[in-house]
């Protein structure tokens, strides 16, 4: 395969640096040869694109704005089909909510928690998907959450966001089976990113609280997640659509 012939995957919420999940998903799919956009709010997701280059050898692009503002978005789909002349993988990654109680919530922190887990995965799949069709093949990877099942305390606001991708990804992947596009969500429970390894030295009690309820006493690796959005992403996939599916070591069971 020649490189103008390679895959293409726009990874959202890459920005996170070492131990974020955004990063872990752009450097897999980078080794498996894919060329890369990184997207992020954080500029410091040329760091991310940097590192990409420096592991696979690969192509990879950045881009730092608010995915929320459909304008950043077609700015960032626009850039990554100038240079790449196509979009096969699209991650949405780019998230963040806004944790505590529901009625400790007011109108700024609720909207802040749509706008980054619920609008940004919207735009990001109604620019990206006019590529998808023309080419008649594509894959959309949601991040989502399991805590839409576990009731973990304080993500009501949270979980109104991430059901609201759930309930796209339903539509999305109804709608456009037919272009040989797959559309999923991947649902982890708590991570041991850099982020929960703080959190237990910070706050042990509220760390704990989220890793209570996994049966298997811990909270996901990175690659564990990474593993399931990265074979999703891939060719072997393409008869899997409209799944939400947990890592959650057993917190939530059908």
């Amino acid at each position: 395969m020649s490189v103008s012939d390679a895959r293409v995957a726009i990874v959202t919420g890459a920005g996170q640096g070492t131990g974020g999940l955004g990063r872990a998903i752009a450097m897999r799919l980078a080794g498996m040869g894919l060329r890369l956009m990184v997207a992020d709010v954080d500029p410091k997701v040329q760091h991310t694109a940097q590192e990409v280059r420096d592991a696979s050898g690969g192509d990879a692009l950045w881009f730092a704005g608010d995915l929320s503002d459909e304008a950043q978005v077609v700015r960032m789909v626009d850039q990554c089909v100038d240079r790449f002349g196509r979009i096969d993988v699209l991650v949405n990654n780019a998230g963040g909510g806004i944790i505590k109680p529901f009625l400790e919530h007011d109108a700024q922190s609720l909207a802040t928690t749509l706008a980054r887990n619920l609008w940004t995965a919207i735009w990001c799949c109604h620019k990206v998907l006019p590529h998808m069709v023309s080419r008649n093949h594509g894959r959309i990877v949601n991040i989502g959450a399991d805590s839409l099942r576990t009731g973990i305390p304080d993500h009501a606001g949270y979980n109104a966001a991430k059901g609201g991708v759930v309930g796209m990804m339903v539509g999305l992947a109804k709608e456009f089976a037919r272009y040989d596009i797959t559309v999923n969500t991947v649902s982890p429970c708590v991570i041991n990113t850099p982020r929960q390894i703080a959190r237990r030295q910070s706050d042990p009690d509220y760390a704990l609280a989220f890793e209570r309820v996994v049966p298997k006493g811990r909270g996901a690796e990175i690659d564990e997640v990474v593993d399931l959005v990265c074979f999703l992403a891939g060719e072997r996939a393409g008869f899997i659509t409209g799944q939400d599916i947990s890592v959650n070591g057993g917190s939530a069971m059908p």
